[in-house]
This record gives C-alpha cells, sequence and structure tokens, in this order.
C-alpha cells in the first residue's frame, strides 16, 4: 500500500455563461473538490482489474478487500464500503485516476461545460520523502478510515543545520509503509474475516472501530511499523524527534513533518 498526495488542475472548455464566465472559479472549485473528497481523498484506491485483487460485499455494507501477494506479502481489509474507492484498472496511476475522476466529475457538470480535463500531479520535492499509510480511528472525518495515505516531506536540522542524511534514512525506513498504533493492534484470531494464508508470525493486524463503523487489517510484518503512540502528523513528528534523538549527538534538533502538501507539525528539542 502507498499513500500518495496528489495536486488535481482542472480544466474545463464550454460556452460563456448568462455570467460571461465558463464557470465562476470560487464555486466551481469548491464544488470539484467535494466530489473529489466524495470519491478519492482519503480512500484505498484499489485496482479491481489486478490479478491479485479479490473483493467481496459482504452483510450490512461491509466490503472484504484482499490481495493475494506473494512471498507472505498478502493485505487482508474489511471495512465499510465507503472506505474503499474501486478503480477498474490494474494498476492505481495518475492515469487510471484521472480517467476516473473525469467520469465522475462529467455528470455533476453544467450544461455549457463541453469538456474537462483533469491534470493530476505529485508535489516537486527534491530532498528526500516518505510513503506512509494509516487510519486514526479518533478522528471525525474521513481520516478514521484504516487505510489512507501521504507523501510527505521530512526536514530535520541539527545544531541549525539540514541533516539529509537523517532526511534519507527516514525516508527509506518509512518507505512504502504502514505506521499502526499499538493501541489498535490484535492478533489475527481476533479479526472477524478468517483470511487463511496469514499468520502472527507474518503478519500484523488491526482493528478498531470508530463513528463509520468497524475497520480491520492484516499486513506484512516487514512493511509495517507499529509505534507506541496515534499516527497523526503531530505523534509522529514527536515520534521521529524522539528516534532521531537516539541516533544523534546535535543538541538541539527540530522536526518539520509534513502530512501531504503545505500542512504538518514541527517539534523541536527544548533548549
Amino acid at each position: 500500500m502507498v499513500g500518495e498526495s496528489w495536486i488535481v488542475d482542472v480544466i474545463l472548455a464550454g460556452e460563456l455563461n448568462e455570467e460571461s464566465m465558463v464557470q465562476d472559479f470560487g464555486i466551481v472549485k469548491k464544488q470539484l473538490k467535494g466530489l473529489i473528497d466524495q470519491y478519492v481523498d482519503h480512500k484505498l484506491l484499489v485496482p479491481a482489474e489486478h490479478a491479485f485483487a479479490q473483493i467481496t460485499h459482504r452483510e450490512k455494507n461491509m466490503v472484504q478487500v484482499s490481495f493475494q501477494r506473494p512471498n507472505d506479502r498478502a493485505i487482508h481489509m474489511y471495512c465499510p464500503d465507503e472506505a474503499y474507492g474501486f478503480i477498474y484498472a490494474d494498476e492505481i496511476n495518475m492515469e487510471s485516476v484521472g480517467a476516473y475522476l473525469k467520469d465522475v466529475l462529467a455528470i455533476h457538470l453544467p450544461d455549457n461545460v463541453d469538456d474537462i480535463k483533469l491534470l493530476l500531479r505529485a508535489e516537486v520535492i527534491t530532498t528526500p520523502f516518505y510513503h506512509y499509510t494509516h487510519g486514526l480511528k479518533k478522528h471525525d472525518g474521513n481520516c478514521q478510515r484504516i487505510a489512507h495515505g501521504h507523501r510527505s516531506k521530512i526536514t530535520i536540522i541539527e545544531d541549525g543545520t539540514e541533516n539529509l542524511t537523517a532526511e534519507a534514512y527516514w525516508a527509506q525506513r518509512w518507505a512504502d509503509i504502514y505506521i499502526g498504533s499499538t493501541e489498535d493492534q490484535v492478533t489475527i484470531s481476533q479479526l472477524h474475516c478468517d483470511y487463511g494464508d496469514v499468520a502472527d508470525a507474518t503478519h500484523t493486524a488491526f482493528a478498531y472501530e470508530s463513528s463509520q463503523g468497524y475497520f480491520e487489517m492484516a499486513i506484512s510484518r516487514a512493511e509495517c511499523e507499529v509505534i507506541d503512540r496515534d499516527s497523526t502528523v503531530e505523534c509522529l513528528a514527536q515520534y521521529l524527534l524522539e528516534e532521531q534523538s537516539k541516533r544523534s549527538h546535535a543538541s538541539e534538533i527540530q522536526i518539520i513533518a509534513f502530512e501531504g502538501v503545505g500542512k504538518g507539525a514541527i517539534v523541536q528539542t527544548t533548549p
């Protein structure tokens, strides 16, 4: 599972309306962002046509999704249907997601709009960054979904100087990683579903109940890091500070941990 943070550029083509506009930028931005949030954001996007993907609709709008990957790397989830976005392609990438979004947005556009183009792009990050997925059961909104993620920049400043080596260490350690909390960790036998091909020796399991329903997953231990706190960006920044302090001889350390594009948390050692 890979957390991504994509920027969406939208181009509308059509006749001018009664306001001599194709569409009011302020209104269309809010409308389109709402649709993107509804259909894609904070969901696990599933390549429904991939050979490894198995999707089973269960009772009460619950959906079981499994990725039958080889070498003890299977991923299993059992969540409310709103936690997923099913993309009918064999790969999740900008092209397949862009095509899906174009179809979704096209049916909600005013009559004077003849065409819509979506350009998805990643933030340009010239220093190390990490990919992680997580779930925040205490969140009031969609962050509570157990598998959503981010592509995030990290800046580590030690004694007034940026430490690119330390940034590269964390970028590698948290490359395509699931970050879970000990509070949500359970044994395989405690999961609601019997997945058959997983065991505690090979997989880490998580489960919790939140306002949107029940969530559970099992993921390879090799692709997971369990921490002793929630995985909000504030808690992750503090965790990074504590762990980096063990690795460093610097007297002052500052961590600037981003969560997606242009937002995050700053923590630092106290003088």
